[in-house]
Parts: C-alpha cells; sequence; structure tokens
C-alpha cells in the first residue's frame, strides 16, 4: 500500500497537505481499502468552521459509515463537489482526485504522523 512521504496522517486515517496555509485533506488509502466500496460522501461546506479533532463528515461505504476528521481548526474553503457525483474517485485514487475538502488555517497541525509513522500503525490494524 502506499504511504506518500510528503504528506501528513493523522491516527483516524487522514491525510493533510499545506500550501501557501490552505490544507487539502482527504481520507488514506489504508482507510479506503478497510471500508471497502465508498457510495456516498458528506463533507463539511464552504464557509464551516472546523476543529482539529473533531468530526466534520462522514463517508459511507457499502461495508459502514465512518467519521471524517479534521486534522486542523480553520475555515472550509473547497469541497471536491465531483465526488457528489463519483464517491467512488476516493477509493480509486485517494491521494489525487479524490481529496475531500479544503481548509485555511493560520497554523501548523500538531500531532500529525510522518509516512513512516503511520505505516508502523496501519500495520498493527491489518
Amino acid at each position: 500500500m502506499s504511504v506518500p512521504t510528503e504528506l501528513g496522517y493523522t491516527d483516524k486515517h487522514e491525510w493533510i497537505a499545506i500550501e501557501d496555509g490552505v490544507a487539502t485533506i482527504g481520507i488514506t488509502a489504508f482507510a479506503t481499502e478497510s471500508l471497502g466500496d465508498i457510495v456516498y460522501i458528506e463533507t463539511p461546506e464552504i464557509g464551516d468552521e472546523v476543529t482539529a479533532g473533531e468530526p466534520c463528515g462522514e463517508v459511507e461505504s457499502t461495508k459502514s459509515v465512518s467519521d471524517i476528521y479534521s486534522p486542523v481548526d480553520g475555515e472550509v474553503v473547497a469541497v471536491n463537489e465531483s465526488l457528489e457525483d463519483s464517491p467512488e474517485t476516493v477509493n480509486s485514487a485517494p491521494y489525487g482526485d479524490g481529496w475531500l475538502f479544503r481548509v485555511r488555517t493560520s497554523e501548523e497541525p500538531t500531532g500529525l504522523l510522518s509516512a513512516e509513522e503511520y505505516t508502523k500503525l496501519t500495520e498493527g490494524e491489518e
């Protein structure tokens, strides 16, 4: 399973990439494999305030429903609207076209895992 080294990770299986104060957030390949076929995604709405570590959406798959947790505090500035019609994109491209939402944040997130740390975490869950 691929774990891109340039991203940060949470122990709840979200990934984050920050560029110019805007964090792009998605769920990891490990999460998509665990969930199975994703059939619906509920993201926060543009303008919503999200809080690090708090649920802000849901991913529904053929197996279960799981919360999405924000890795940062901030305001949602974009959502991946293409997922409304094609939620399965998260399964096929979790680190690319399957991103979920973007947050403008004024602080660096704390407590993120490196790719190596995340890989060790998921090895214990397989």
